[in-house]
């Protein structure tokens, strides 16, 4: 759905915005007609066991021994609480048919608002003349065997590749592999593996201002989801090479060293260290965050951006620019990548009570969200643990973060899934906006002939 001239949305728009503000309006009635008074102790009941769940949940993984064992069980038992709760008052039909009306709501206000967005798609350019030297690295072991399973060495050889296969017991510097491959005269650098991989022969191609092929042979493989390529086929990726499309993409770049997805710092970083981590991650987890939430373990950070300080966060992760609205976590997307900002995500959570307090979404006391070009991390030690694109390094401090805008000339597939059009915040006074514009329109019509 495109809008129409002046913002003020297409037919389907407005009825979808019209439908949305229906069913805002039936969630509350159903609740406050049918319950009637018992409505506020309903609302009231809901959000205390919301927040008790978030603060046993904080518990839980701050804890150890017979509390922490309690606090699970309070996470589990407070949600089935209010469900007994409002089936004992005869009112459990009542919250299930006010919730499906308010998720429809907002289901059909975001589509209403989602045409009125500004341009989220990324511009593409025509891709130069195929190049003569294609150079792909490829991790063999990366997602499970990927590169074997879909034949891609084969495949990117027929079109003209030269493949250089990482392996052997020793590990293998592939940035050196990259930057021997540019000066033998490759003239296109491509990756089939992970986003770690992925990330530092893109920093030799940009480098250098050659093109850059991703092919999502890797686990995750999110900067190939953001770039919309296909992550279920990887040999779908190699179609860059004939029929190509240039996307200009931004660059991390953290102490030197380029970044696709992000930086993490504080407890995900500091687990990621320990040996143990690859071979249990859960037990290692759960048995290392409660002496980095209660401050025993690990090293007391801070950051500063754009004059905005954020003090001793337990976790903090950097973006190369933000994720969509409502992710904190960095596990959602980003419809673009040329916005030419990072994103910054700060959590500091010392208590169950600031825990409950998250309930609030980015307003919360104990979150900090900011969009900058660069940020400093400092700490109270000389070195500090780092995830880049999940792998665990260890940087002096402190530790620079910053964008280097369109730096990466990447090359995809001018046929592949895409990326799904950004979900945007639900903005009452828009929707109701939007719902009156044809009368809007209509009064301002009659108004002009008297």
């Amino acid at each position: 759905m495109t809008p129409e001239p002046g913002g003020q949305g297409t037919p389907a728009q407005r009825w979808l915005a019209r439908l949305s503000l229906v069913l805002a309006a039936l969630a509350v009635v159903i609740v406050v007609v049918v319950a009637g008074l018992t409505s506020l102790a309903m609302l009231a009941v809901g959000v205390v066991a919301a927040a008790v769940s978030l603060s046993a949940g904080y518990v839980f993984l701050s804890r150890r021994g017979v509390l922490r064992w309690l606090a699970l069980a309070v996470f589990v038992l407070a949600p089935v609480a209010v469900i007994v709760v409002y089936a004992f008052r005869d009112l459990l039909w009542v919250a299930v048919v006010a919730a499906a009306a308010w998720l429809g709501a907002g289901m059909t206000g975001r589509l209403a608002l989602a045409g009125g967005q500004p341009d989220w798609r990324m511009p593409e350019y025509p891709a130069l003349p195929p190049a003569r030297h294609p150079y792909l690295i490829m991790n063999p072991r990366s997602g499970g065997g990927k590169v074997e399973k879909f034949d891609l060495v084969r495949k990117a050889e027929a079109l003209g590749a030269e493949v250089f296969l990482i392996g052997g017991p020793e590990p293998v510097d592939v940035a050196e592999v990259a930057r021997q491959a540019v000066a033998k005269g490759a003239d296109l650098l491509g990756v089939a593996g992970g986003d770690g991989t992925q990330a530092l022969v893109a920093g030799i191609a940009a480098g250098h201002g050659l093109p850059f092929v991703v092919i999502s042979a890797g686990t995750r493989n999110h900067f190939a989801l953001d770039l919309g390529l296909d992550r279920e086929d990887p040999s779908a990726c190699l179609g860059a090479l004939s029929d190509g499309v240039e996307l200009r993409v931004d660059l991390g770049v953290i102490n030197g060293q380029t970044f696709v997805n992000n930086a993490s710092f504080g407890a995900y970083a500091e687990i990621v260290q320990s040996p143990a981590y690859r071979d249990d991650k859960r037990n290692t987890t759960l048995d290392l965050l409660p002496d980095m939430l209660q401050g025993h373990r690990g090293a007391r950070l801070s950051a500063r951006a754009d004059g905005t300080q954020i003090d001793r966060p337990q976790a903090l992760l950097v973006a190369n620019n933000p994720y969509g609205t409502g992710d904190i976590a960095g596990l959602g997307r980003r419809a673009r990548l040329d916005r030419g900002v990072l994103g910054v995500v700060g959590v500091t959570v010392s208590s169950a009570r600031q825990a409950a307090g998250l309930l609030r979404g980015r307003h919360a006391a104990g979150l900090s969200v900011l969009a900058t070009e660069q940020v400093e991390i400092t700490a109270d030690t000389a070195q500090i643990p780092v995830g880049v694109d999940g792998e665990a390094l260890v940087m002096p401090v402190p530790v620079t973060c910053s964008i280097s805008p369109g730096a990466l000339r990447v090359c995809v597939p001018r046929d592949r899934p895409g990326v799904p059009a950004p979900k945007p915040p639900v903005n009452w006074a828009r929707l109701r906006h939007l719902a009156g514009t044809r009368r809007g329109h209509a009064r301002g019509r009659h108004e002009s002939h008297q």
